[in-house]
């Protein structure tokens, strides 16, 4: 059997809300939080659902780790991630 070695841009929206929520471990009712407070935008593909990319998922483990380790609420995370862009 063949394999295929695919390389997909890390700004590629290809994760579904369902398949992030099981890899980074933050419930979806937490990453639509995220989505309307800015935090991380993910593509919107069919105006309604949301695809994240690699590039996402980093950004939502560095979130998990502020959230969980060190207790940053949302607000807290968009003024954390502001002065790191």
């Amino acid at each position: 059997m063949p394999v295929f070695r695919v390389r997909i841009p890390p700004e590629e929206p290809v994760y579904a809300i369902s398949v992030v929520c099981r890899l980074v471990d933050i419930p979806v009712w937490t990453l639509r939080q995220l989505d309307r407070a800015g935090v991380v935008r993910p593509k919107r593909l069919g105006g309604k659902n949301r695809f994240y990319s690699q590039k996402d998922l980093k950004r939502l483990e560095y979130v998990r780790y502020l959230m969980v380790r060190k207790r940053v609420n949302i607000h807290g995370l968009k003024v954390i991630l502001m002065k790191k862009e």
